[in-house]
């Protein structure tokens, strides 16, 4: 297919920050997303406040010749509703998907109405490619063929079992009982929407799916790839292989344990993937993006440490994830870059890159930011980023513009303020000290949830029944300062 060409002019100053400085029209990017699941923001090695027990020196290595986010954010705390944000780049919150897709399957999914970035991609003449976790719709119009990927392995739900031997005995016998819906955890794994018999440990599996991806792409690399590499590491159940959990012996706690040898395997994926990528001449103009879906459960090993609490939290262990992005044409020395950005931000930068547009109508609630990234300037100067996260008769918000950020969680039932850049695990409430901000902040957030919908399902029925019993949202009393 016909290469479209985009051009990429940067300011000398660039050369300094780490970025190369294009002056020549380049190919298009082929783009790499790897998402892992509940991976903490101290769990990776190139974070700042790397943990000491945890190896990712593949990771690690792509880091060092790339840039490291300091203040990345996902949209939503969890899983489902954060993945929804990637792919549409918008908030969840405007388009139903607060709440996790219903258990053990369902007819919900995704509003096909809001265009994957894949299928931009796609229709932009890109190869393109998911392999994992989808967690987005079970039924045909929801399916990744239908949203935008040419290939797709993996599984549709939203966990899954690691070892074949287990899951598939399991699987037989529920199905030989006549079940009609399972487990998502033990449904066989599928490419293409046919069912396939998987032999190896699951993170191994995905690993080589992704290579021969690559492999596949590079038969025409006139068309460039973009790969959705959607790991369910280390997201529970914590199983690990024995030969990577003998590395790690010396970790005390079981969890821990397990959880760090699931990294472990991610990372030995990393070196395979990216040493295809050099054996297919493709590594250089590739553009390598990872990062967490949300903060890592700290009940089940994860450490987000400074960051308070974890998966599903407003704080910053919540939705502050560890990422960084590797291009070799493009991006030189090691670089971090403190300032916020957002996984809504994906969708747009990539389509600059790729020299797409956006279709008709299409909002999105990212931007693309790439310029900031190589003069190192602030994406969004003034301007908020948002989390919502729906409770029991309340909701768990928080809104970070530029050093402050206003928080309100059912636990303190009140908000608090914080100089996030300064106080980064969020114990100096200033809230008493700066009340003029606190409130522009909280009407800054009340604002935007004006235009949020209700919710078109909810993970559990109780959930349901719940939210009409409490008459939900309750929005004023959510953003009315006590």
């Amino acid at each position: 297919m016909k290469t479209k060409f985009i051009s990429y002019i940067f300011s000398a100053s660039c050369l300094l920050s780490g970025l190369a400085t294009a002056t020549e029209q380049a190919p298009r990017p082929n783009i790499l997303l790897v998402l892992t699941d509940d991976q903490g923001y101290a769990d990776v090695g190139f974070s700042q406040y790397a943990s000491k027990d945890i190896k990712t020196p593949n990771l690690d290595a792509l880091a060092q010749g790339g840039i490291t986010f300091d203040s990345a954010y996902v949209a939503h705390p969890f899983c489902g509703p954060s993945r929804a944000a990637l792919m549409t780049g918008r908030y969840p919150h405007k388009i139903g998907s607060q709440f996790n897709l219903p258990v053990n399957g369902s007819a919900a999914g995704i509003d096909t109405n809001e265009e994957f970035i894949s299928k931009t991609l796609q229709k932009a003449g890109y190869f393109t490619g998911a392999i994992g976790k989808w967690h987005l719709g079970e039924q045909a119009q929801y399916h990744p063929n239908a949203r935008g990927f040419d290939e797709f392995y993996g599984f549709l739900g939203g966990g899954h079992k690691f070892f074949p031997a287990q899951y598939y005995k399991q699987y037989e016998h529920v199905k030989k009982q006549g079940v009609k819906f399972f487990n998502d955890y033990i449904t066989p794994l599928q490419h293409n929407g046919v069912e396939v018999r998987e032999t190896e440990y699951m993170t191994d599996a995905l690993s080589r799916e992704a290579i021969k991806f690559i492999n596949k792409a590079a038969d025409d690399t006139s068309q460039p790839f973009f790969l959705y590499l959607a790991y369910n590491a280390p997201h529970v159940p914590l199983e690990a292989k024995e030969e990577d959990l003998a590395l790690f012996k010396h970790i005390k706690d079981e969890k821990r344990r397990t959880y760090a040898a699931m990294v472990y395997a991610v990372d030995r994926g990393i070196n395979n993937i990216v040493e295809s990528l050099k054996a297919s001449g493709q590594y250089d103009n590739t553009l390598i993006v990872f990062l967490s879906d949300n903060g890592g459960k700290v009940q089940y090993g994860g450490v987000n440490k400074p960051l308070k609490e974890g998966k599903g939290s407003a704080r910053e262990g919540g939705h502050r994830v560890p990422m960084m992005m590797h291009w070799p044409s493009k991006i030189g020395a090691a670089k971090r870059y403190p300032h916020p950005v957002s996984a809504l931000d994906l969708y747009p930068t990539f389509l600059s890159l790729a020299g797409a547009e956006a279709p008709a109508k299409k909002e999105l609630d990212g931007k693309d930011i790439w310029a900031h990234l190589s003069d190192g300037t602030s994406a969004r100067e003034g301007e908020s980023l948002y989390v919502m996260r729906h409770r029991k008769a309340a909701h768990d918000v928080s809104v970070r513009r530029d050093q402050w950020k206003a928080v309100r969680t059912k636990n303190t039932g009140k908000w608090q303020l914080y100089n996030i850049e300064k106080d980064i695990s969020e114990t100096n409430d200033l809230s008493k000290t700066h009340p003029v901000i606190l409130q522009d902040l909280v009407n800054d957030v009340a604002h935007w949830s004006w235009s949020n919908v209700q919710p078109l399902w909810f993970h559990q029925h109780w959930e349901g029944d719940q939210w009409r019993k409490d008459d939900m949202p309750k929005f004023g009393e959510t953003f009315t300062l006590k």
